[in-house]
C-alpha cells in the first residue's frame, strides 16, 4: 500500500513540469505552489486529566496541490491536494489490548511511541501578493484537510520487555481538521488542529478518551 502510495505522489509531482508557461507576463493567468512539504512538532489535545504532557513528537507531510486561480490576477485560488504524512508521538497511554479500546497509565513505562502512515488530502483557500513574475510574496491559506490512516502502530517498553500493536480497530481511519499556513517568502508558518477524536469508544479508567492531533511548524512551497 505505501509503495503504491509514493508511486501516485511521484506521478502527480511529475506533472507540474507542464502547468506553467515558460514566459509570463504581468496580468497572465499563472498556477503556484503545487508543491509543499511542512514539519510540525505534534501535540495531543482534549487529552484525559490523568496523562501528562505530550513527550518529543514531530511530523512530516509531503504532497501536491492542483492550483486553481478564481481570478485573472491569481490572487486568489483554490486548491485541492494529495499527499502523504508520518507522524510519530510520545505519550502516556499504554495500550491493553487492540479490539476493546482499553488503555491505563503505567508508571513503569520506559518508552511509548505512536507511529502514524498516512494519506492527506488538503483543501485551501488561497491569498497571496504574488504576481506571474514575483516569486516572494505574503501567503494567506487557510482551509481543512481530510486523512485517511495507511497504518498506525502503538510500542511500549517496560524494563527490557517490549510490546507492539498495529493497526488497533479503534483508532479513527479517517479523521479531518483545520489548517493555516501564513507567510512571507520561503517560511511559512503552518497549523493543524484536528476536529477528530483519534479513537473509537476507547477509555481510561471508564472515561471516553477524545484525544485529536494538533501540528505547529513550518510550510515550505514549490512550483
Amino acid at each position: 500500500m505505501k509503495q503504491k502510495v509514493f508511486t501516485l505522489l511521484a506521478i502527480l509531482i511529475s506533472l507540474t513540469a507542464f502547468s506553467q508557461k515558460d514566459s509570463l507576463q504581468i496580468g497572465d493567468r499563472y498556477l503556484e505552489d503545487q508543491l509543499y512539504i511542512n514539519i510540525t512538532y505534534n501535540l495531543l489535545t482534549s487529552q484525559p486529566k490523568e496523562l501528562g504532557d505530550t513527550g518529543f513528537s514531530y511530523g512530516l507531510a509531503l504532497g501536491y496541490m492542483r492550483d486553481i486561480p478564481l481570478n485573472r490576477s491569481g490572487r486568489n485560488a483554490f486548491a485541492v491536494g494529495l499527499g502523504y504524512s508520518y507522524d510519530s508521538f510520545d505519550h502516556d497511554l499504554k495500550v491493553l489490548d487492540d479490539n476493546n479500546g482499553d488503555y491505563e497509565i503505567d508508571p513503569d513505562l520506559s518508552s511509548n511511541k505512536i507511529k502514524l502512515h498516512n494519506l492527506e488530502m488538503p483543501i485551501q483557500f488561497r491569498w497571496r501578493s504574488s504576481d506571474a513574475n514575483t516569486y516572494s510574496f505574503w501567503r494567506f491559506y487557510a482551509g481543512v484537510k481530510i486523512i485517511y490512516n495507511l497504518s498506525n502502530e502503538f510500542r511500549y517498553k517496560i524494563i527490557d520487555e517490549s510490546f507492539s500493536f498495529s493497526n488497533l480497530e479503534n483508532y479513527n481511519k479517517w479523521q479531518t481538521g483545520l489548517t493555516l499556513s501564513a507567510g512571507y517568502g520561503t517560511f511559512n508558518f503552518h497549523v493543524y488542529y484536528g476536529l477528530t477524536p483519534m479513537f473509537k469508544n476507547a477509555t481510561l479508567n471508564g472515561d471516553s478518551i477524545d484525544s485529536r492531533i494538533v501540528k505547529v511548524g513550518l510550510s515550505f512551497y514549490l512550483l
